[in-house]
């Protein structure tokens, strides 16, 4: 069980929560600091003004509110509008866990029914429905207002379950004042990119294999060459598994092969970055105003930016314009599979019938995909937006961001795939096996693929090599 403090959350905790594989309980120390922070909000709030409390939000933050109960209730259904489809019960899931982690820290001035109840949501798997719409990087208003709603009944949940939550007069704008759901996105985003980029090397190393490619690319003293954590980690990831190599066939190789440490590296190097920030914000009591009471019952209350998640959308584009250009060396390497300069077979992999087009559409396929990364690598962060009559005058987009490294994380899937399905058939084409034991168990996790050379529908054949993935991700987990 992942125990929730509001300290320790991350991003691969959420994206296990999330898919189901691990199970999310809150810690009673979590019920101290919710508690605390309730109480000390409630002190402080009746000695001076305190947005959302006493005021109204956005540009309406001067206006003294003269029903605050009728005010909390209207505020949620205002700000449960939305648009678009509906989000994967995945997403609703990590949004979730992420939002009763960061109440689980005590800065948010919720009161402790309302904790719980969210709490017994997560645990019933009771999900509320989401739409897309709604969040630009300051908070996901639209998405929490409607948990909010779930949570007291008005709207319906997946188990069709009786939820009764009380929300009280001043815990609508502290339930809904997150980022839950962008980090939440960002954490999936990340645990698929992150599966990806260590299947990558396995699936490179068996183009490798295929065109016995020269591994002095990788030997130790490429790491002073290229002195960055990640392109080290990727130089170490292709000597183990071309070491014990066949004879290479030339001098050095097209940059599809030579540089993976230097394209991939960088892409390795920001998902670490990506991870970081994930946790950071996500066991962050961000909410506006934050609401921290210490242990004499005194506390900090401040109004703030917080919300801005800068560094989130920063961080999951620099993600993707790394991944961008790690990708397009699968391109190149299939392109380098395609030739018989490289291979000694057909040109495209063909079954050895003058004309027969063997892989060449894979590769069609492939450019498609990478179209797609390339897309999903345009910097989010670039936008802005003016609202609220003026007084919210920037966005970070960095919910634009996250949903981008998700469509590019199934681009990079296929990709992949692509190039895994076009490096068996050439190893074999060439009748050759791998000494090297990694990529030995690399290819029998391959076993399933088709060895029907004849021109043919590939699609099922891609599909079946994207599931291989998770399994070759594994091959290098021991390091």
């Amino acid at each position: 069980m992942i125990e929730l403090d509001g300290t320790a959350l991350t991003s691969a905790d959420i994206a296990a929560a999330a898919r189901q594989t691990r199970t999310v309980g809150v810690t009673d120390r979590a019920r101290r600091q919710v508690a605390a922070s309730h109480a000390f909000a409630e002190r402080i709030s009746a000695g001076r003004p305190v947005y959302g409390r006493s005021t109204g939000v956005g540009a309406n933050r001067n206006v003294e509110i003269a029903d605050p109960a009728g005010h909390a209730i209207a505020m949620l259904r205002s700000h449960a509008t939305a648009g678009g489809g509906l989000r994967s019960d995945e997403r609703v899931r990590a949004m979730l866990v992420v939002r009763l982690n960061q109440l689980a820290a005590g800065g948010s001035g919720a009161a402790l029914d309302v904790f719980e109840g969210l709490a017994a949501m997560v645990a019933a798997d009771a999900l509320p429905q989401v739409r897309e719409y709604g969040s630009i990087g300051t908070g996901d208003l639209s998405a929490l207002a409607t948990v909010a709603l779930t949570l007291l009944g008005e709207l319906p949940n997946s188990r069709g379950s009786v939820l009764n939550t009380r929300f009280g007069a001043a815990d609508a704008l502290p339930f809904i004042s997150s980022n839950a759901g962008v980090i939440g996105d960002a954490a999936l985003a990340w645990s698929s990119l992150d599966l990806l980029a260590r299947a990558y090397p396995v699936v490179a190393a068996l183009t490798f294999l295929a065109i016995d490619g020269n591994s002095e690319a990788y030997a130790p003293v490429i790491e002073q060459v290229t002195p960055f954590a990640g392109a080290r980690t990727v130089c170490r990831w292709m000597r183990e598994l071309t070491g014990s190599a066949r004879p290479p066939a030339r001098i050095q190789d097209p940059f599809g092969i030579r540089a993976v440490p230097q394209a991939h590296g960088p892409a390795v190097d920001a998902l670490r970055g990506l991870d970081e920030v994930i946790g950071r914000l996500a066991n962050a009591p961000a909410e506006n105003p934050v609401v921290l009471a210490d242990a004499t019952g005194s506390g900090q209350i401040a109004h703030h930016a917080g919300f801005h998640a800068a560094y989130l959308g920063l961080a999951l584009d620099t993600t993707m314009i790394a991944v961008a250009q790690s990708a397009q060396l699968i391109q190149a390497r299939l392109a380098t599979l395609a030739e018989p300069a490289f291979t000694g077979q057909a040109p495209f992999l063909g079954d050895g019938i003058a004309g027969h087009s063997g892989m060449m559409v894979v590769e069609y396929v492939a450019a498609s995909a990478l179209g797609d990364i390339r897309a999903s690598a345009t910097p989010a962060g670039l936008n802005t937006v003016v609202i609220s009559r003026g007084v919210e005058e920037d966005a970070s987009f960095a919910s634009l961001a996250a949903r981008q490294a998700a469509d590019g994380a199934q681009a990079l899937r296929t990709l992949l795939a692509c190039e895994l399905v076009s490096a068996v058939r050439a190893i074999r084409l060439r009748t050759i096996w791998a000494s090297n034991p990694l990529l030995a168990r690399a290819l029998a996790v391959c076993v399933g693929l088709s060895a029907q050379m004849a021109d043919r529908d590939l699609t099922a054949d891609i599909a079946l090599a994207a599931g291989l993935l998770p399994v070759l991700a594994e091959v290098l987990a021991s390091d």
